[in-house]
């Protein structure tokens, strides 16, 4: 029997706001007092600065920031520099991560990547690892990026999960916010959205919960709706 995971679509929501909402998730899943959860959502302009500081990587100075309307957050996961902003599927699983359920830590990357992977080649297209990198890519160009923080639970062995995936849907995404930062500390490849790659078109809702059954195939959850 699958284990049940509580989904939540969040059309905009601040940055700020959704990192407390994490927070505050994290510690009712480890006091086992709510579900594990998905949260699926599109954030306004944002840059998000990981463990990994390289304050080179932000290309932009403050007044800049300030005229185009971004803001920004050092967080507390993984990794270096990147853009949320509209038009960009973010997910954030607040998963147990506890050795029962046979994933590690190095495991659960692959199968964040494995879902994003698995949903583009139901179109045809070939997602792909760089070994060097955490993210799904497309050729040389990268469509997801992954960055996570592993939440040490209270008083047993395990974690719980936050932060995710920040899926790039609509095109031209790659002209808002990417021009102003080094995405992920990486000089040497660009970025992409499934409207490029595909030709196609696709709303960030539509992606949102057609993206949910990739996801408990690969984790072994049966999805529950909630608002």
């Amino acid at each position: 029997m699958n284990r049940t995971l509580e989904v939540r679509y969040i059309p905009f929501i601040d940055y700020g706001e959704a990192w407390e909402l994490q927070k505050q998730i994290v510690k009712r899943v480890d006091r086992e007092e709510q579900q594990e959860t998905l949260l699926l959502l599109q954030h306004p302009p944002t840059y998000t600065i990981g463990s990994q500081r390289h304050p080179e990587h932000l290309l932009l100075s403050p007044e800049q920031l300030k005229e185009k309307g971004i803001s920004i957050f050092e967080i507390d996961r993984g990794g270096d520099i990147t853009y949320h902003g509209p038009g960009q599927l973010v997910g954030y699983p607040l998963l147990i991560l506890d050795g029962s359920k046979g994933l590690d830590l190095h495991d659960y990357l692959r199968k964040l990547e494995q879902v994003i992977i698995n949903y583009l080649a139901s179109f045809g297209i070939e997602g792909s690892r760089k070994p060097e990198y955490t993210g799904v890519w497309v050729g040389n160009v990268k469509i997801c990026a992954i960055g996570v923080k592993f939440n040490k639970c209270r008083g047993k062995r395990g974690f719980v999960t936050s932060h995710g995936f920040a899926f790039n849907i609509k095109s031209g995404i790659q002209n808002d916010g990417f021009q102003g930062i080094v995405p992920c500390g990486i000089q040497e490849y660009g970025v992409t959205s499934l409207e490029d790659i595909t030709g196609k078109e696709f709303t960030v809702e539509q992606t949102a919960k057609d993206i949910v059954p990739y996801f408990t195939e690969i984790f072994g959850y049966d999805a529950m709706w909630s608002e």
